[in-house]
């Protein structure tokens, strides 16, 4: 039996409550028409980009905790059509196609035919070469190549044309989602985060396991995020609906 490792745990709940959080405001300010300008600030978009970036990493991390990726794979991709059917039919306005969970199980299966590719690689070097694609391809979804906002090559329109290109990173124009997570630029952290649990694997994260401590609700949290995560927005928005509307 492998070990758990609870400080995963702990850090993916403490995302996960942070992630609450946010989508709770997100309801008040888009639905129930809370006036919060912060919200819409950079800052605001730095946290919701803290809460993916975790996420993200740390699905690829524990990819190799697995004991079936296949299955793990279909599982979570499962999750996100879910996810995509319940918005289209009940939400639709804030409706969620290609969302975070349909991006961590593409990346989970492309992780099977790419693991023996990756493993060739020294693990501190695919982690930052895996880092820089992510960041090259940032700006992907908005026509264009750079690093983090520094745009540098403009990229046609004509990849920009249909749902398979969407998926992939090439949005057509009429596209909306209001949890868009496009194969590029994504997947590459999601490889970064593979890399970075070989680096911890090969002593090269020190001080990591200091933190794996069980601490009661933080781990049930983490241990449970999946079904949290499909379950937290319909309970929000009904309490919402109970307070506004009672």
């Amino acid at each position: 039996m492998k070990k758990r490792y609870f400080w995963i745990d702990n850090i993916r709940a403490i995302a996960m409550i942070s992630m609450i959080i946010f989508h709770a405001v997100w309801d008040l300010v888009y639905l129930y028409g809370m006036d919060w300008e912060w919200y819409r600030s950079d800052m605001a978009f730095v946290w919701q980009q803290s809460i993916c970036w975790t996420f993200i990493v740390l699905s690829g991390f524990c990819w190799s905790f697995s004991k079936n990726p296949l299955k793990q794979g279909l599982i979570v991709s499962a999750g996100g059509l879910i996810v995509t059917a319940v918005t289209l039919i009940f939400s639709y306005d804030s409706r969620v196609i290609f969302g975070v969970l349909n991006l961590i199980g593409a990346s989970a299966l492309l992780m099977i035919p790419l693991k023996k590719w990756f493993e060739k690689m020294p693990a501190v070097a695919g982690f930052f070469i895996m880092f820089l694609l992510f960041g090259f391809t940032y700006g992907i979804n908005d026509r264009h190549l750079g690093f983090f906002g520094l745009e540098l090559i403009e990229l046609p329109w004509d990849l920009y044309k249909n749902l398979f290109t969407t998926f992939l990173g090439f949005p057509e124009i009429w596209f909306y989602s209001s949890d868009y997570f496009s194969l590029l630029p994504w997947a590459f952290l999601y490889f970064a985060g593979y890399f970075l649990y070989r680096m911890w694997k090969e002593g090269k994260i020190p001080g990591a396991n200091c933190l794996d401590r069980k601490l009661p609700v933080l781990t049930w949290l983490g241990k449970h995020s999946l079904i949290i995560y499909m379950l937290h927005q319909p309970i929000i928005f009904g309490l919402l609906e109970i307070i506004f509307n009672s």
